[in-house]
């Protein structure tokens, strides 16, 4: 059996159509079905139960397709040891970034990073965080940025660096004559959130909850992004917290609505995600370096509360 075949038995795996997975591997239909036929021959076993719909894996099946995704990485690892060894920092690099991070981040480094490595070809994706695991572990995706701790057993975390909260309100709040503010003047009643789905809005509902003070689950409004939620509290609705970078770019008007945390602030971990037998560890190096070197100057906070998007705190 060849490495194009075990491609072809992982393609119909995933996909569990032979018609979808030949085109995801730019093979007419017949040809793969013979070249996957070829090897259950070879091997004497079934690999697929063609009787259902969709097709599913054997038992056997499945012990093959574990096995076949251990040789083909194996096999790719070959190209990434030469690459390395010449100093090579190039090739189609897919990168995963949740939607919380992708405005403020991806403008602040992408233009660096391309100048400097040229040959290196990032296509981008904007994705929640579930789903850039599933893709991560199905190798979709060479790497992410995202929220963490995410405690995945086959996923790596380096953090890049930790981002406070920072509370938006409006004129007309309790808490607008402060100069800073407190966990405790938070009210889920009032607080304006991000839709169900969001890492971020799973980190503020976790910071609420570890207010002892603060007995309420639910709340008014929900909305996709920051843009909406500036918007609903310039017109009074509530106040919302929004992630540091993305204050950055706000008029003198709206920062003024601005209100920091006393220290410890809480913040979020944001991190380099990738598989732990991930073969572009170069590339991957690269992007650390670049994101590492622009974000440093932004963030200059240092005693930060790290809220976690699975309810598990952690001080800095």
């Amino acid at each position: 059996m060849t490495i194009i075949q075990l491609k072809y038995v992982l393609a119909v795996a995933e996909y569990q159509n032979f018609t979808l997975a030949a085109e995801k591997c730019f093979v007419t239909q017949p040809t793969l079905s013979m070249q996957i036929q070829k090897v259950e021959e070879e091997l004497g076993i079934q690999i697929f139960d063609r009787t259902k719909k969709p097709i599913q894996l054997t038992e056997i099946g499945q012990k093959i397709v574990n096995q076949s995704k251990n040789i083909v990485n194996e096999a790719n690892r070959i190209q990434d040891i030469v690459d390395q060894q010449k100093g090579f920092i190039g090739g189609e690099f897919r990168l995963g970034i949740i939607p919380t991070v992708m405005p403020t981040l991806l403008p602040m480094f992408l233009a660096n990073f391309i100048k400097k490595y040229p040959k290196v070809k990032l296509i981008i994706e904007e994705l929640n965080t579930e789903d850039i695991i599933i893709k991560l572990n199905n190798g979709h995706l060479d790497a992410a940025i995202a929220a963490t701790p995410l405690h995945e057993e086959k996923i790596k975390e380096v953090v890049l660096y930790f981002e406070p909260f920072v509370a938006y309100i409006p004129e007309s709040h309790a808490s607008f004559s402060k100069n800073e503010i407190e966990i405790s003047d938070l009210n889920l009643d009032e607080l304006l959130l991000l839709q169900d789905g969001h890492c971020f809005r799973d980190s503020i509902l976790n910071l609420c909850k570890s207010n002892a003070n603060l007995a309420h689950n639910h709340f008014q409004l929900e909305s996709g992004s920051f843009e909406t939620l500036i918007k609903l509290v310039d017109e009074g609705l509530g106040m919302t917290l929004l992630p540091y970078l993305h204050t950055l770019d706000l008029g003198d008007k709206n920062k003024e609505k601005l209100r920091h945390f006393i220290e410890p602030k809480p913040a979020r971990e944001v991190s380099l995600i990738y598989p732990k037998n991930e073969l572009k560890i170069h590339i991957i190096d690269a992007l650390r370096t670049t994101i590492s070197g622009v974000i440093k100057g932004a963030i200059v906070f240092q005693n930060v509360k790290i809220i976690s998007p699975l309810q598990k705190n952690n001080s800095l």
